[in-house]
């Protein structure tokens, strides 16, 4: 069993950043590829970034690329998502999930376990 907790979500401006934090315990934190995966009111799950299990390797969504950056530090068992110049259509629930293996997916149900979510919210 692997617990996560994601903290870090908040109110911000159009153009300013947030950065979230997702907390892991449990099993090896090392042994999983992490992604954040987003989702809005009325709207499907989306992927937003994943980072393989050591953190080489890093894929972002079109939407983001430029703007989000991914991070993990297997030590303290946390990756990051440091949001950029935001925008109003980034608001939404964002969640991080941990995914068994190497490497990562943009598919939400390749991933073992999810955090609670935490709530970005961006006014224009």
């Amino acid at each position: 069993q692997v617990q996560l907790v994601e903290s870090g979500g908040g109110l911000v401006q159009a153009g300013g950043s947030l950065r979230l934090s997702c907390v892991a315990s449990g099993r090896t934190f090392s042994n999983y590829a992490m992604g954040w995966f987003r989702q809005a009111p009325g709207k499907e799950r989306e992927f937003v970034a994943a980072s393989s299990w050591s953190g080489t390797y890093t894929y972002y969504a079109d939407s983001v690329k430029g703007r989000f950056t991914i991070s993990r530090d297997n030590a303290k068992k946390t990756v990051y998502l440091q949001m950029n110049s935001l925008k109003p259509e980034d608001t939404a629930v964002y969640y991080c999930a941990a995914k068994s293996g190497y490497y990562y997916s943009i598919e939400w149900k390749a991933y073992d376990y999810w955090g609670q979510g935490t709530q970005v919210t961006v006014s224009s």
